[in-house]
């Protein structure tokens, strides 16, 4: 009989909220210097979820919640095709798991549905993915690399919400986390046939990072500052009157001793009311203070058991699935008016070092119905993955032209949509 777990709070929200446009896929790649080798890949494939089971799972629809369960079903490599961050799950996907390896030039991708794990997660496999693959490719440079530690199967399936939740909501302050207010959307036409645009931009992380320190701010304070600015400069001026809200993921393993692979995040929100007179460093420092005023541990506790205890109401968890997933799609709904874009960083992608002449960069993606911008770093090379609903592209190259005075050199990758 196959294991199977419960789904955490985060994927219930995926699950209930995916969608053509957004069906709540992640894409991740590594770009080495050299062509892929697909037997070598498929290989080396085989090896990695014998080392790391975690996405070895199908989601089955239960009477209460769905739930994951186990599977001996073998993924099979192919070459790249169709768009970034597919469906994954849900009506007209006939796979059975929920992620996708894929190759084309240098380029190794994995795709995944979002119910299964977060960006760190899925970043642990890719780094185990690339690492055996090299390993098979030069055997004899490579044969004694390895990233595997000492973490159990078990500890990578756990469930952090559950493990780390306290319901000490009474012992903290109740004015930590405020009422949210709608903030403003992007007024721009959403591209047909529920497409999305992706751009991949590549700038030199020294530069940008100097600028963020002579302002006193945090490298995702900086980039964040520049996005509302780009935002308000696109914003008509009958909007001007509403926030404009940038909601960043925050990796909760650095808060709570976790091992798991599934998704263990909360998203904070930064919100500013332009009034005209905002010069960028007084918009990063305000930036800075607040994103960091949202780190702190009594913060996070209070956010993680505000959500996690709605989920332990015995009326709630005997209310059949079929009732419960409107509900929770409504929530998410009501909680994407209360955002305008987000921002994600990963923090610097770390290998071993006799693995860094072989590889290239990182990037990643995430889908969305809106504008969703992921910070991937690797050495020197900072990307910028952009994804968009939208048909204009002013906001990007808003963006990109702000942080090129830096002094920083631009490369830029775009897909091709039909406008």
């Amino acid at each position: 009989m196959s294991n199977w777990y419960k789904v955490d709070n985060v994927a219930k929200v995926f699950l209930a909220g995916h969608t053509d446009r957004d069906p709540k896929t992640m894409r991740v790649c590594c770009t080495l210097k050299e062509d892929i080798d697909p037997a070598l890949l498929q290989a080396a494939l085989d090896e990695t979820i014998e080392e790391i089971p975690r996405f070895q799972v199908r989601v089955r629809r239960g009477f209460f919640w769905n739930y994951i369960e186990e599977t001996d079903f073998k993924p099979v490599v192919v070459e790249e095709s169709g768009r970034p961050c597919p469906r994954l799950y849900g009506d007209g996907y006939v796979g059975v798991l929920h992620y996708r390896v894929s190759y084309f030039g240098r380029r190794i991708n994995i795709d995944l549905f979002h119910a299964i794990s977060d960006g760190t997660g899925l970043f642990l496999f890719l780094r185990m993915l690339v690492t055996n693959y090299l390993r098979l490719a030069h055997p004899e440079e490579l044969n004694d690399v390895s990233l595997l530690g000492t973490v159990s199967a078990d500890e990578t399936s756990r469930n952090g919400y559950d493990q780390f939740f306290t319901n000490s909501n009474t012992a903290t302050p109740t004015n930590i986390l405020t009422k949210k207010n709608k903030a403003y959307h992007i007024q721009s036409r959403k591209l047909p046939y529920n497409q999305l645009q992706f751009f991949e931009v590549h700038f030199e992380a020294d530069k940008l990072l100097k600028a963020a320190k002579s302002m006193g701010v945090s490298l995702t304070s900086y980039l964040g500052s520049q996005l509302m600015l780009s935002i308000y400069a696109e914003m008509p001026f009958i909007q001007r009157h509403k926030p404009i809200t940038i909601s960043l993921p925050v990796n909760l393993r650095n808060y709570y001793p976790s091992e798991t692979m599934g998704n263990f995040f909360n998203n904070v929100e930064v919100s500013h009311t332009f009034d005209g007179s905002e010069t960028l460093d007084t918009l990063a420092k305000e930036f800075d203070a607040t994103f960091k005023s949202h780190l702190t541990k009594e913060y996070i506790d209070l956010q993680m058991n505000r959500y996690q205890s709605i989920e332990k109401l015995f009326f709630i968890r005997m209310v059949p699935l079929f009732i419960k997933q409107p509900v929770v799609r409504a929530f998410a709904r009501k909680e994407s008016k209360m955002v305008t874009a987000v921002l994600s960083n990963l923090g610097p992608i770390k290998v071993p070092d006799e693995l860094k002449p072989y590889i290239d960069y990182f990037t990643d993606y995430c889908s969305t119905d809106r504008l969703f911008i992921t910070i991937t770093s690797y050495g020197n090379d900072l990307v910028l993955g952009i994804a968009s609903a939208y048909s204009g592209t002013g906001i990007p190259r808003r963006l990109i032209k702000a942080l090129q005075e830096t002094g920083t050199e631009v490369t830029v990758f775009a897909t091709d949509v039909i406008k």
